[in-house]
């Protein structure tokens, strides 16, 4: 029975402990494979805001070993609403694993409206299929 409560408040913490760093920049990602249940390092992640019909970029980042960004948002920027799209440069993730796929990069669109304090874009991805969805 110790051991069950220690395994759960490590995870309660491990997860407050992400919480919290991501806590003072309003936008995080996370990637996650599918194919084999486990987080994916090292994938490229770039974000831009859409303005006067152009895309304009505005930070980049590489997922850590649990295959999150924290702070994706330009350190120090307040929050302007407006929509963005997060690029996830995946083929070149499958290239270093030596995995052939069907998309060399998952763009994601969404609108960051402001009545969120911190926006969360996970990435559940496979060689030949994605799934994403507004995570908290």
């Amino acid at each position: 029975m110790f051991s069950m409560k220690s395994v759960v408040a490590g995870v309660v913490l491990a997860g407050t402990s992400s919480m919290a760093f991501a806590a003072g920049n309003p936008l995080s990602v996370h990637v996650l494979n599918i194919e084999n249940g486990l987080p994916s390092p090292d994938v490229t992640v770039t974000l831009e805001r859409k303005e006067n019909g152009n895309w304009v970029d505005l930070s980049e980042a590489v997922t850590n070993e649990q295959g999150r960004i924290s702070a994706l948002y330009p350190e120090g920027e307040a929050l302007e609403e407006g929509t963005y799209r997060v690029v996830f440069e995946t083929g070149e993730w499958f290239e270093k694993h030596e995995t052939a796929t069907f998309f060399p990069e998952i763009p994601v669109v969404f609108t960051m409206d402001g009545t969120l304090d911190h926006y969360h874009v996970p990435l559940l991805l496979s060689p030949y299929g994605f799934s994403t969805y507004r995570g908290n």
